[in-house]
């Protein structure tokens, strides 16, 4: 009797876990745009503008470039 029980309230738990488990994934995902897309592109700007004063100075200067 008590395993019946239970084994009924299997869909009703799995359910229940699936629907904290999409919460929990829109919460990270979310977050994961908010903060850190915005800091990886923030993080391709700078070094993009460190390569142009990189090559900038190289033109000027007449050293040849680092392959770094």
């Amino acid at each position: 009797m008590a395993f019946s029980k239970a084994l009924e309230s299997v869909p009703y738990g799995l359910w229940k876990l699936s629907k904290s488990t999409g919460k929990a994934a829109w919460i990270a995902g979310t977050t994961f745009l908010v903060l850190v897309v915005p800091l990886i592109i923030a993080m391709d700007q700078e070094a993009q503008i460190v390569e142009a004063e990189t090559q900038a100075l190289n033109a000027l200067t007449g050293a040849p470039a680092k392959s770094s």
